[in-house]
């Protein structure tokens, strides 16, 4: 079935999902870059953290899976990362082309320091936390249906 043809409201910037998820997305991370500083990080470097945080010692391709960046985005940051102590870079014995990346002790200090930041964010939000739990579920949802 052919789309209907679009209304001029309908391509006005604040009736569009995809902006509204790209501005939202970009103050969100402008909302975390101070807190991430306090711990030198990134915004890609704390999603990087946040995964070995749950699971330590995953291979670049699984950490790659895990957070939608493929090798040529997640290796540089991976290696600025393993330069500043908080992760090291192990390649498998048997074959050199799969790589571990494992916390290091700063790494792991990290997490206990990290744990206030999602309380700031939701203090920012200004909303009840499940009704953040509740647009995360549905962006997630998005996400997946749009992936599939």
């Amino acid at each position: 079935m052919r789309a209907a043809i679009p209304s001029t409201r309908q391509l006005e910037l604040d009736n569009q999902l995809c902006f509204a998820l790209y501005s939202a997305s970009l103050a969100m991370t402008k909302l975390y870059k101070p807190l991430l500083a306090e711990l030198g990080l990134t915004y890609p470097q704390y999603l990087v953290m946040l995964v070995l945080w749950e699971r330590d010692g995953l291979m670049v391709s699984e950490l790659g899976e895990r957070l939608s960046l493929d090798s040529g985005t997640l290796t540089p940051l991976l290696k600025r990362m393993e330069a500043a102590g908080s992760i090291v870079r192990i390649r498998a014995l048997d074959d050199e082309r799969r790589v571990h990346i494992t916390l290091t002790a700063v790494g792991r200090k990290l997490k206990a320091r990290a744990a206030a930041i999602p309380a700031c964010i939701v203090d920012a939000a200004q909303c009840p936390a499940s009704e953040l739990i509740s647009l995360t579920r549905q962006v997630q949802a998005l996400r997946q249906r749009l992936n599939a």
